[in-house]
């Protein structure tokens, strides 16, 4: 007896399977390439552009200033006598020189004040003229340029200039800046006792000196009488017995108290000056004192 054998599986159906799997894996493949191809295009977009608006503001005005009160303008007083004319400035002095500058000129005051004051020769308006002078004379420098000049005034009793002599002087320069100054000097009141007024004055001109106030306390007491030699003799002429001393003038008490009444207050510097006097005329260097 003949044995039959079974035919095979068809052939056809492994090869459907084979390619439905081929087909699954490439359409899982495309997916996930076109998966990173998008997700690498979102990377790759552009970012969104912000949008900034400018504002122009304009900054507040400041508040207005307050308004500046003027004060008002202070009356102008007639002077009564003419101001003298200020003393041109000076050249600043080169390094290492001392100088002075020139003293202020009298006041309108202080000359209505030494128009009035009679006593010792009119003292106040002696010291005065010769303030006036060295005021109009300018700064003094150190150096050549220094001097002292000594004059002998005559003032007319009208207050003009009537004679003026040169007693003697140290530089010729000097006695001529003087003489100019004191062609130039203002209009002067008249003397105080109304008649020629006469006087020495010494103009010092150099980068030490000031001259001081005068001091006035003392000006009510007499003169002292002039002292000499009671004993001097020639050799010719007769021998006698040596002269007395003049006695003092005596004052009324009831004259000295109303002169005493009329004298000015004297300041601080004037006294100061007073003792440095006394102290350089009386000062021994032995005792030191």
């Amino acid at each position: 007896m003949t044995r039959s054998e079974s035919p095979p599986a068809h052939p056809h159906k492994h090869r459907r399977w084979a390619v439905g799997l081929s087909v699954a894996l490439h359409l899982a493949a495309v997916g996930l390439i076109i998966q990173a191809s998008n997700q690498t295009l979102r990377d790759r977009a552009p970012p969104k552009e912000a949008v900034v608006f400018l504002a122009d503001i304009q900054p507040a005005e400041p508040p207005p200033a307050p308004p500046v009160s003027t004060p008002p303008p202070t009356p102008m007083l007639k002077p009564d006598r003419p101001t003298p004319r200020e003393p041109e400035p000076a050249a600043a002095p080169p390094p290492g020189r001392a100088f002075m500058d020139a003293p202020p000129a009298p006041t309108a005051e202080e000359w209505a004040l030494a128009a009035t004051y009679t006593l010792k020769n009119s003292k106040r308006y002696r010291h005065n003229w010769g303030q006036q002078v060295r005021s109009q004379m300018g700064t003094a420098h150190e150096g050549p340029e220094q001097g002292i000049v000594r004059f002998r005034i005559e003032i007319a009793p009208s207050g003009t200039l009537a004679r003026l002599d040169t007693l003697w002087t140290t530089s010729a320069e000097i006695e001529q800046r003087a003489r100019t100054a004191i062609g130039q000097m203002p209009p002067l009141p008249p003397t105080p006792n109304g008649k020629p007024l006469i006087f020495e004055k010494t103009i010092v001109f150099n980068a030490w000196t000031a001259e001081s106030p005068p001091l006035y306390k003392n000006d009510c007491l007499p003169d002292p009488p002039p002292r000499g030699n009671r004993f001097v003799w020639d050799g010719r002429s007769p021998q006698g017995p040596p002269a007395d001393e003049p006695e003092p003038e005596k004052l009324d008490p009831q004259a000295l108290a109303d002169c005493l009444k009329q004298l000015p207050q004297d300041s601080i510097e004037a006294e100061a000056a007073d003792d440095q006097r006394q102290q350089e005329q009386w000062g021994s260097q032995k005792l030191g004192r």
